[in-house]
């Protein structure tokens, strides 16, 4: 604790996986870090306190229309990117997202809703653009965070978006990852390689960083929350930046950039 009551700020690091949500957590720099996985974001933040600085790779704040290839902070990093551009999906204005956010009653259900997703996406777009399936397929994700931060606009302050291949191009001194972690949906192991000897580079611990990743998340979900990690710890200490600087926020306030 701190003299003043309150709790010592600690990071997390969290990536969307199987079974939910998984947070990388470290109290302490000098700790190792545990994975966490959860069912519900809300369920993240309640389980980690107030004193948690989170950096999670979902898109956070949703314009009214879209301008070009996505919102203003993909327009930012993707060109940086290299090979790995593709990673960083457009995201559509925020009625596209809240149409396709489901609940799904089947299958067929969940079809009808991302044609309907793209109309709106079409609409409210210049030049029109759709929605990509795998981009859809996050929709969910983005309004639960999206439904957390409007009920409690401060948890702005500590909740932040980043982007794990962004986070690797920084953590990289600039360089993109010249390998992709997967291949055609399968888990490529040269390119998760290239990743945990970046983070064992920058101060995570090999043993966790090749240890088994818990119930219900990947190896890869445990990578890309490791360097959401890092981004975090950046942030509690004052020296992550958002991309585009200055700031951008949506109609209802939420900040639109991508972190580090």
């Amino acid at each position: 604790m701190s003299g003043s009551g309150e709790p010592e700020p600690f990071a997390a690091g969290v990536d969307g996986c199987r079974a939910g949500w998984i947070a990388v957590i470290r109290r302490r720099p000098e700790e190792a870090p545990e994975a966490r996985v959860f069912p519900r974001f809300d369920f993240l933040l309640d389980a980690l306190g107030p004193g948690v600085v989170v950096a999670v790779d979902m898109p956070i704040g949703l314009p009214e229309r879209i301008e070009g290839p996505g919102r203003a902070a993909e327009k930012a990093v993707r060109p940086l990117l290299s090979a790995r551009q593709s990673s960083v999906f457009s995201i559509p204005a925020r009625a596209a997202v809240e149409a396709g956010a489901g609940p799904f009653r089947s299958e067929l259900h969940r079809r009808e809703m991302h044609v309907a997703a793209c109309r709106l996406a079409e609409r409210l777009s210049h030049p029109p653009r759709g929605v990509s399936i795998q981009g859809f397929g996050l929709f969910p994700r983005i309004m639960e965070i999206d439904r957390l931060l409007g009920a409690d606009p401060s948890l702005a302050e500590r909740v932040i978006e980043s982007h794990p291949e962004f986070a690797f191009h920084q953590l990289n001194d600039g360089a993109a990852m010249t390998l992709p972690k997967k291949i055609k949906g399968q888990v490529n192991p040269a390119g998760m390689e290239e990743r945990r000897r970046l983070l064992v580079a920058r101060g995570l611990p090999r043993a966790f960083l090749y240890s088994a990743p818990p119930a219900g998340a990947a190896a890869d979900d445990v990578l890309d929350a490791s360097a959401m990690l890092l981004v975090a710890e950046r942030h509690r200490r004052g020296e992550a930046r958002p991309h585009p600087e200055p700031l951008e926020h949506d109609a209802r306030g939420l900040p639109i950039a991508i972190w580090f």
